[in-house]
């Protein structure tokens, strides 16, 4: 039954990504009007392209090796470019449209077309080019937060939290890196990554040796981990050695209480309940906790919020959404979750959905920027 209904999906998102391309395919014919020889290869060039993110993703799974990981590097940039024209291309169809009823626009020749067709591509690349950068750049986000709750100790607590780094194919060791840099520069005493640490199948993430950096964390109370759904993508049994390898204490349905009294709550993603798997409720992973010391839940995707507020839960953090990552995917994150980013407070209990720190699919965000998290946590004397 589950892989039939594998099957079904990914038939219908075969079905769409080869329509969406075949439009694409078909404008530029009519853009840039070829001669003969160059429409023979403009076709074997554009569809080879379009297929290099389907080999690439088969080949890092099956056989991983440099030459896949460009072949999917190459086929993940195309997906970003292909949103950007299909969005192009089909605002000037709906001029053309209207310019078919009231006829406002002169005539246009082979030349004026062949000029827009120049400046659609280009303007695609600028915008792809741009997010591809603007991915690189980590935004270190500083929230103070009140919570009145005594811990032992000292009153203030320094947090750094990340989410999604995705590493694999395509988030690799200088990305790793310079996690590792931004936490040495925050010196936080507790670090929490959120979901989603490996990108799908762990071959890659082998093949490159990825995670020593995340070995060198140091921390007063420790480096903490949930599993986000991609964990789950590449097989819970084969990832899951690997991230307790690396400095990285799992949460698995679980909870902990740290020295100063601090209770962590780490939850298995909901993506775990497929098959024959329950996972637990919230209440019962509660069960006996003490509600007077400060309780923080770690969630991957932000579902179900009513749940960790009824419970008087103080920190609620979770990733997953990217927040569309890319324009204008964050009107549908904002549209199915209830928080798709940011902060917000619901009676006792505050809730954070980082954009996170990685990317999937294609390198490129143009919708909002990387992040990691800093709470500088204030309790009650």
């Amino acid at each position: 039954m589950r892989s039939t209904g594998f099957l079904i999906f990914f038939s219908i998102v075969l079905f769409i990504y080869g329509s969406v391309n075949y439009y694409l395919f078909a404008r530029g014919l009519q853009a840039f009007a070829l001669s003969q020889p160059m429409k023979r290869w403009y076709i074997a060039i554009f569809w080879v392209v379009v297929s290099m993110f389907i080999v690439g993703n088969v080949l890092e799974r099956t056989a991983t090796s440099v030459f896949s990981e460009w072949i999917y590097r190459i086929g993940a940039f195309w997906m970003a470019f292909m949103l950007y024209l299909f969005i192009a291309l089909v605002l000037i169809d709906v001029v053309r449209i209207l310019n078919y009823f009231f006829h406002f626009l002169p005539p246009f020749t082979p030349l004026m077309r062949f000029r827009l067709g120049i400046i659609v591509f280009s303007l695609a690349a600028l915008v792809v080019a741009g997010g591809y950068i603007n991915a690189l750049w980590t935004n270190v986000k500083v929230i103070p937060l009140t919570i009145h709750k005594k811990v032992s100790g000292p009153q203030e607590v320094k947090i750094l939290m990340a989410s999604d780094l995705h590493l694999g194919a395509l988030i690799g060791e200088r990305r790793e890196k310079h996690l590792l840099e931004l936490i040495q520069q925050q010196k936080p005493d507790l670090v929490l990554l959120c979901g989603d640490l490996v990108d799908g199948d762990i071959a890659p993430v082998l093949r490159k040796n990825l995670g020593r950096h995340i070995q060198e964390i140091k921390t007063p109370m420790g480096v903490y981990a949930i599993t986000g759904n991609h964990e789950f993508i590449g097989g819970i049994n084969k990832t899951l050695p690997y991230l307790r390898s690396i400095n990285i204490r799992m949460l698995l349905d679980e909870t902990i209480t740290l020295p100063n009294g601090i209770q962590l709550v780490g939850r298995i993603d909901r993506a775990g309940s497929r098959g024959p798997n329950t996972l637990k409720s919230l209440n019962q992973l509660m069960a006996g906790i003490d509600t007077l010391k400060p309780i923080i839940v770690m969630n991957h995707q932000p579902v179900n919020l009513k749940e960790a507020s009824d419970a008087k839960v103080d920190l609620h953090l979770s990733g997953h959404t990217h927040n569309g990552q890319m324009w204008p995917f964050n009107y549908i994150t904002q549209a199915v979750y209830e928080l798709s980013w940011g902060l917000r407070k619901v009676g006792t209990t505050n809730f954070y959905v980082s954009s996170g720190y990685g990317s999937w699919g294609p390198p490129v965000r143009s919708g909002n920027r990387p992040e990691v998290v800093i709470f500088n946590l204030k309790f009650d004397q």
